[in-house]
């Protein structure tokens, strides 16, 4: 197969291993070597992402975070963007085409976020991946455990240099206090991760003791950048807010939405309106229940796990549940040899995120066992702040949250599309697709009859009704319409969140701009697509599932190009 690279001058290009394209050479490189190139530069650039993805190659070391290494990322992603540009549909068959499109939304998706370095502004660009590139390795278990902890040994040599980097690049001008203190939250647990955690993971006693010993300068790395985003945060007096337009930007050139942040702001009021109605015809169904659905939403809530290890409990025996329902109806097909660990989320994420997540398996390698993470509380919370987050996690709610989390949610979804020959789609994931799917699952279970308890409808309908409430917040807080006080006052008021649960949930949202949408926008387009893919009579409900779930986690005008053609 050819490749027609003719708009950049009137020669065709060659493409190197290094990324150096000169005119005036004849030969034409296959498209698949273009994307092979690219994946090589991004891994080499991005090693963390690539370990988490299951490229044993790259998991010897953190990468480069100094200034000079992150400039030059941004002028290989500037470089790489003209290279796909220029390549023309003329010689690549339809799936080629949605593996270009795709990369081109991540680099203009890059282009629009490099406007407003996060490298300048977060600590958690740095302290997040020392954390994700020590432990995930170790949950993943892709190597002998005598190579995890050579490999081991060498980054925890290299946590000083990029906590260092952290340092050197924040810039107080532009870093925003709130994501400085929520770097701080998680750097805090440094210490005890690298010298307690890390060295837990490993079995052999002796392995053990040279993580133990390695780990001591980077123990005090995080002792250092403590100290300095301590001061940092008293100095630094930037905005966290991305605003309106490269909010806009974002969801129409990254994301392929095809509209921006005020007609998305506008739809979530409009969902949130809708389901508010709906849940108070509901909530009367509920023994002693009324219209005011916040109330008996709030009653459910004292219906909980008694200890955070009973909810885990809870969790497992809800997430078999949904997998035998799932399979009795025959939904989906099950990727061979899947499986869901249900386990407490790691230590050093519970300082930053209090609600369920999940780490998909590896996608470059056979495995196919994923980790639902059940939201314990960091050490050191009182009895009330335990109880705030077992309320979060209600009898109630659990039904729909295992769902979400597991079968056929993301663990389903991510351990079947694994299974896809296309490396790109394995590396980009967008979460208006991963999590637009999860939330579409709880919908079609209810739809098949899985939530028979009403208590459970309900706090089905109540998770939705947060997701629309989510991109109403989200995009009022990015376009200056709200303040963080007002958010957090809208989410324990508007949705069924605690006051703790509610405040991390705000300080996600300022640090991670336009995610927050992703779930029910996201959940709406792939209805939307179904409906289509089922009224064309391309197939029924589980040919839809394997096809539109298998082919990645894409943007959705991509996934509909999937499911119906074009």
């Amino acid at each position: 197969m050819s490749l027609d690279i003719g708009a950049v001058g009137p020669t065709p290009l060659v493409v190197s291993k290094t990324n150096d394209y000169r005119a005036g050479v004849t030969a034409t490189p296959s498209f698949t070597t273009v994307l092979d190139d690219y994946l090589a530069w991004y891994y080499d650039r991005n090693p963390v992402h690539a370990g988490l993805l299951g490229s044993v190659e790259h998991l010897h070391t953190l990468g480069d975070y100094s200034e000079s290494a992150l400039v030059a990322t941004r002028s290989g992603n500037a470089d790489w963007l003209r290279t796909f540009e220029s390549v023309v549909d003329n010689g690549l068959d339809h799936e080629s085409r949605i593996d270009r499109d795709l990369v081109l939304a991540v680099l203009r998706g890059a282009r629009v976020e490099e406007e407003w370095p996060a490298w300048r502004r977060d600590p958690a660009v740095y302290v997040g991946p020392v954390f994700r590139g020590l432990f995930y390795p170790f949950l993943q278990k892709l190597l002998p455990e005598p190579e995890l902890v050579e490999h081991t040994i060498r980054k925890l040599a290299e946590v000083p240099a990029v906590l260092t980097a952290c340092r050197l690049n924040l810039d107080s001008d532009l870093a925003a206090p709130l994501l400085v203190e929520r770097g701080l939250r998680q750097a805090r647990t440094g210490r005890s991760f690298v010298t307690g955690t890390l060295p837990g993971l490993v079995s052999d006693p002796g392995l053990r003791d040279k993580v133990a010993t390695a780990a001591e300068p980077a123990a005090a790395a995080f002792d250092a950048v403590v100290d300095f985003l301590e001061e940092f945060g008293r100095r630094a007096n930037g905005d966290w807010r991305l605003g309106e337009d490269r909010y806009s930007r974002l969801l129409v050139e990254k994301e392929l939405l095809g509209y921006g942040a005020a007609e998305l702001h506008e739809r979530g009021k409009a969902a949130y309106a809708a389901l508010d109605e709906e849940m108070r015809e509901l909530a009367r169904s509920v023994p002693g229940g009324s219209e005011d659905w916040h109330a008996v939403m709030t009653r459910l809530q004292q219906d909980y796990p008694p200890t955070l290890e009973a909810m885990r409990d809870e969790y497992a025996a809800e997430t078999a549940r949904a997998r035998r329902f799932v399979a009795e109806r025959d939904l989906v097909t099950f990727a061979e040899g899947e499986h869901c660990e249900v386990v407490p989320a790691p230590a050093f994420q519970r300082a930053i995120l209090s609600v369920a997540s999940y780490m998909s398996p590896p996608p470059l390698t056979d495995s196919r066992t994923g980790h639902f993470f059940v939201p314990h509380t960091p050490d050191g919370y009182s009895e009330e702040q335990i109880i705030q987050r077992l309320q979060t996690n209600a009898r109630a709610q659990m039904p729909t949250i295992a769902v979400h989390e597991a079968y056929p949610g993301h663990h389903w979804h991510l351990s079947w599309m694994a299974g896809n020959p296309r490396r790109v789609r394995k590396t980009f994931r967008t979460s208006y697709f991963s999590e637009g799917w999860a939330l579409y699952v709880e919908t079609m279970m209810r739809e098949q009859g899985y939530f028979t308890n009403p208590a459970h409808e309900l706090g089905h309908l109540e998770a939705r009704l947060f997701r629309a409430a989510r991109i109403v917040v989200d995009t009022a807080l990015h376009a200056g319409d709200m303040t963080v006080e007002q958010a957090r006052e809208f989410m324990s008021t508007k949705a069924s969140l605690t006051e703790d649960t509610a405040v991390g949930e705000v300080s996600r949202y300022c640090s991670w701009p336009t995610q927050a949408p992703s779930y029910l926008t996201g959940c709406l387009e792939i209805e939307d697509i179904r409906a289509d893919y089922l009224a064309a009579g391309r197939g029924d409900l589980k040919a839809f599932h394997d096809t539109i779930a298998g082919s990645g986690a894409l943007p959705l005008g991509l996934a509909r190009r999937v499911a119906l053609g074009g």
